[in-house]
């Protein structure tokens, strides 16, 4: 690859035409009540009025350039985990980010690294990210422009990972979290965050979301179901009647983080916990949005449901109200039980005596389940 499409080019792309949000998306014409952007105006000024108030606090917490985290972390863990749950400043989020992912202890071990894996070496999946570049938020300015800077760092960190562990190397999906990690750090830092989440820097690792059979996903599927049955029991055995099951509604929440088709500010916000906490989040988060919706969805038929999953009202998107729910969900424990439970069949069934005829069923289903998974990534929402 030529050293100079290689390398992040910093080239402005046209100005935007239409307004954005304070995140960069561009905002829609038309389709919003008035009654809907005043909730909206109202929810992105609390934000920026609670931002304004923490970010002295922030600033003292971690130091010059993080200096003083560690050192934090250990002596108030518990008013370090508050405060996340709270919200990282949005000016302090990349930095944040980066420290309690352990992604900066990793880019410091390996100096130079990045830039060879993006200059000198060659990736068998090159085409594919190319193809799927303009799909990851196709409404942020940053990825807007065809070719431009934020399309071609997006591109380098994607074929930067998929040449580092050539095991995973590239899946749809993968994209909104490297875009997402690009709106807030450089190339570098974007990619050892990823490898961090990926490889287990500081929580289990996750790179069995994106391995061949999405093997992590097939499991945080089971535990999610089972858990939906546990603390929703009307619900989950609706959702049964109904032939409902996670991988028609969730599948997304797990391989991107939430980060595919919801609001950014909550999107953010679950992210902000979801690297300090590890993978309980995004279970916490799933069941919040079940119960805040739970009345409804009990109601509705198969293809409502459906559509109900892709369409959250308002006010269920809204960190301030669904966080809140989702921490009331006590899920640790029982997560556990159910990955021993989850990993105890798989074992039953490949020591079963009819492997020959239940092990080609198995892939199947994994590669029809991975396959519902996938497929819609094709445009974003936001």
């Amino acid at each position: 690859m030529d050293k100079k499409k290689a390398v992040d080019d910093t080239e402005p792309g046209p100005a935007p035409s239409r307004p954005v949000d304070r995140f960069g998306f561009i905002k829609p014409e038309q389709g919003t009540s008035p009654d809907g952007i005043s909730k909206s105006k109202s929810i992105h000024e609390r934000e920026r009025e609670r931002d304004g108030r923490r970010i002295k606090k922030w600033r003292k917490m971690i130091g010059v350039g993080g200096s003083d985290w560690k050192h934090y972390v250990r002596r108030n863990p518990h008013v370090v985990k508050r405060r996340i749950r709270k919200g990282i400043p949005d000016c302090l989020r990349g930095l944040v980010w980066q420290l309690i992912s352990g992604s900066r202890d990793l880019l410091l071990m390996n100096p130079g690294v990045y830039e060879t894996l993006v200059i000198y070496e060659t990736s068998a999946s090159e085409l594919e990210i190319i193809r799927d570049i303009s799909r990851t938020f196709p409404s942020h300015i940053f990825f807007q422009q065809r070719h431009g800077p934020g399309q071609r760092s997006l591109y380098n960190v994607l074929k930067a990972y998929s040449v580092y562990d050539r095991d995973v190397g590239y899946v749809q999906g993968m994209g909104f979290l490297a875009g997402l990690l690009l709106l807030y750090m450089s190339e570098e830092d974007a990619f050892w965050l990823l490898v961090a989440l990926l490889k287990g820097a500081v929580h289990a690792p996750m790179e069995g979301l994106y391995q061949a059979g999405l093997p992590l996903v097939q499991q945080y599927l089971y535990q999610f179901e089972k858990l939906v049955l546990e603390q929703m029991p009307q619900l989950g055995q609706h959702f049964i009647e109904e032939m409902i099951n996670p991988s028609m509604y969730a599948s997304q929440w797990f391989i991107t983080v939430f980060s595919y088709s919801f609001p950014f500010h909550l999107t953010v916000r679950v992210w902000d916990v979801f690297l300090y906490e590890g993978i309980k989040v995004v279970f916490q988060v799933g069941l919040a949005l079940l119960r805040f919706c739970h009345d409804e969805l009990v109601k509705l038929p198969f293809e409502k449901l459906l559509h109900a999953f892709r369409n959250f009202p308002e006010e269920a998107t809204d960190p301030d109200v669904l966080l809140p729910i989702a921490f009331t969900f006590k899920v640790s424990s029982r997560l556990e039980e159910l990955e021993k439970e989850y990993q105890k069949k798989l074992e039953g069934s490949n020591a079963s005596t009819s492997t020959k005829r239940s092990h080609p069923l198995k892939l199947k289903t994994m590669s029809r389940i991975g396959s519902r998974a996938l497929s819609n990534f094709t445009n974003s929402e936001k």
